[in-house]
């Protein structure tokens, strides 16, 4: 019956396929050509005028050190929240609950709650004064001071982002089959070796999908730089956002929005290539 009609599963699928191309497809071939193209003839120009500037290698390089620094740390904290959660029996779905928190957060919400605790006059200058540690308000968000501006950002998006590798770590250990560690406690394996022989490998599936996840979403972080260190603290989507809304120029914010484009595409082969996962040997 089903051999009859074959077109029968195109047929099902084509509403999602159209959809697709109605809103990712065309707007991508859009936005492409409008980043390539001057007064409708192909064109680099709009590629050489963001290369050139002023601000766009303090974008690149703050882009990726604020992806160095906090993915790494969110994969760490996450991992070890979900083998917490792993092994907590009563409660775990209100600690679930609790660090999923920042999830049900927007970004710029999550920006403004950060900035009501490092600004001046916030709720951090407040406690150290009242404790004695500073006589005067330090501040933590002036391109003064970068360092701080620079841990900052990073710590509030690491406390913005963990959450959702969590999800997906989580995800991964209750995929690991008891038997196996089980079988590694019989053996003399102690906790530490279970972790890097057993859990690691198995979860690597769940690993590679967060490290993507969070990587992708590194690069395209905006409104929480935003709402802490403005134009401080330059990154690449907040350039292509200058660009379309401050300059008017939609040409070279498409051209910064290939280049996140290319940036992210990248990183992904890599990590599918770094991460490879062989189905053969998941349990």
């Amino acid at each position: 019956m089903t051999n009859s009609r074959p077109w029968i599963p195109y047929l099902l699928i084509l509403p999602s396929v159209a959809f697709l191309a109605l809103l990712f497809v065309v707007p991508l071939v859009q936005t492409i050509w409008l980043a390539v193209s001057d007064n409708g003839a192909p064109s680099l120009a709009n590629a050489e005028r963001m290369v050139t500037d002023i601000n766009f290698t303090r974008s690149v390089k703050n882009t990726f050190l604020l992806t160095i620094a906090v993915v790494p740390v969110q994969i760490a904290i996450a991992l070890a929240m979900g083998t917490m959660v792993a092994k907590v029996g009563r409660g775990r779905e209100t600690i679930l609950w609790i660090w999923t928190i920042p999830l049900g957060i927007s970004d710029l919400a999550a920006g403004l709650v950060w900035l009501s605790i490092l600004q001046n006059t916030g709720y951090l200058n407040s406690l150290l004064f009242g404790l004695g540690i500073i006589s005067r308000q330090a501040s933590w968000l002036s391109y003064q001071t970068p360092v701080a501006l620079f841990i900052a950002i990073a710590v509030a998006e690491i406390w913005r982002g963990t959450a959702i590798v969590m999800v997906i770590i989580v995800a991964g250990l209750n995929q690991v089959p008891k038997e196996f560690k089980e079988a590694a406690e019989i053996f003399g394996a102690g906790p530490w070796t279970r972790f890097w022989r057993i859990t690691l490998p198995l979860i690597r599936p769940a690993l590679q999908s967060a490290l993507i996840l969070r990587t992708v979403l590194a690069f395209e972080v905006f409104a929480v730089v935003y709402a802490l260190g403005g134009r401080n603290f330059p990154v690449l989507v907040g350039e292509a956002y200058n660009w379309q809304n401050q300059n008017q120029n939609y040409s070279v914010a498409a051209a910064y929005a290939v280049l996140i484009m290319i940036i992210s595409l990248a990183a992904t082969l890599i990590y599918l290539k770094a991460l490879k996962v062989d189905p053969e040997r998941l349990p």
